[in-house]
């Protein structure tokens, strides 16, 4: 059996989940588990946390609804809302908190006709300039909702722009604009801080927490490693030597020949490709570990397979090979990539088979 796979931890993400509560003791938490939970597997993900945490967020309703009809009880937040009717009943059918953050969504819920209520989130657009509503506009919005006989309860929410960059003057003038509308709009619960706010700006906490990438063990910041941070990797992405090869010096591997070797050289290849959501892109000398030992990528990665130098290392047939995860930090990989440990996990791809780690 072709053998590519990932393991997820429970007790890394229970344990992660404990420094949220313990850098936010007074809040709520929300626990992001939109994209499939970051590829890790909204289900399986949602089923460790919900009995932990005071509310799920998704991205958009049709998460939340694959939730539900698994089984999934635990209140759900929809980040982006609802964009017609149809899907406003089916929101309060299935008992969803909804964000509102445009003056559309305020008109379908006053056209409401059901007798269910929900949290709405009134969402303020405070310095990101992506979803929300103008500072000058949340009053007007504020009052519409609250007369509404569809709305239980409104919370005051933003999102941050640059809580990952503490030398950013950005985080401070977005939680200037919130907190005067906090002063106008004194009885809202809050909801502003994401990972790298619950981490580094606890004057952002207030009544609720929006926990996501730290969950999941890695960390928001790019000076600060996870271990720093006290957060364990929950994804582990591996997979086995497939074959063995030997080149001499001058000999070139994979797609276009871009690589090659100065020696006698041992390699191993591996059953993993960008087919598998492992990146393209991703540079020569990628580390990869193997058997408690470091070694590097040579040559393109293919559709299936990579191919890695296992010349100086103890590694046979058979051998698993971590990618990211345990013992080589998926925070380690994403810079050869380009990227960030959020994109690697999401692209992992639905041939990878997934596995709980007992």
């Amino acid at each position: 059996m072709r053998d590519a796979h990932l393991t997820i931890n429970p007790t890394a993400l229970l344990h992660n989940l404990a420094q949220v509560k313990a850098h936010a003791p007074k809040s709520k938490v929300m626990a992001m588990v939109k994209a499939d939970a970051y590829g890790h597997g909204a289900l399986l993900i949602a089923q460790l946390l919900s009995p932990h945490v005071d509310a799920l967020g998704v991205a958009f309703l049709a998460e939340a609804l694959a939730l539900r009809a698994a089984g999934i009880t635990c209140p759900i937040a929809v980040l982006e809302g609802v964009f017609n009717a149809q899907e406003l009943a089916l929101a309060f059918e299935h008992d969803c908190y909804l964000v509102v953050h445009q003056a559309a969504q305020i008109a379908l819920l006053a056209e409401y006709g059901g007798n269910q209520k929900t949290l709405i989130w009134l969402k303020v657009d405070s310095g990101m300039h992506r979803l929300g509503f103008s500072p000058k506009d949340v009053l007007n919005a504020y009052q519409q909702l609250v007369n509404l006989d569809c709305v239980e309860e409104i919370i005051l929410t933003s999102h941050f722009a640059c809580a990952d960059n503490l030398d950013s003057p950005k985080t401070l003038q977005q939680l200037a604009v919130l907190d005067e509308l906090a002063c106008q709009l004194p009885s809202l619960a809050r909801s502003f801080a994401n990972s790298a706010a619950i981490l580094a700006w606890p004057q952002s906490h207030h009544q609720w927490v929006r926990a996501g990438i730290m969950l999941y063990g890695s960390s928001p910041f790019s000076d600060k490693s996870a271990a720093e941070l006290n957060l364990l990797p929950v994804m582990t992405l591996k997979t086995p030597i497939i074959a063995l090869r030997a080149i001499e010096a001058g000999e070139s591997v994979g797609y276009g020949s871009t690589w090659q070797a100065t020696r006698h050289t041992r390699l191993g290849v591996l059953a993993i490709g960008y087919g598998d959501g492992y990146p393209r892109h991703i540079t020569a000398n990628t580390p990869v570990w193997v058997n408690g030992q470091s070694t590097v990528i040579v040559g393109r990665v293919s559709m299936d397979m990579i191919t890695i130098d296992i010349t100086d290392i103890k590694a046979e047939l058979g051998d698993v090979v971590t990618l990211w995860g345990e013992n080589l930090p998926a925070d380690t990989i994403a810079p050869y990539a380009n990227s960030i440990s959020y994109e690697l996990f999401c692209q992992v791809t639905p041939r990878v088979r997934r596995l709980l780690k007992l």
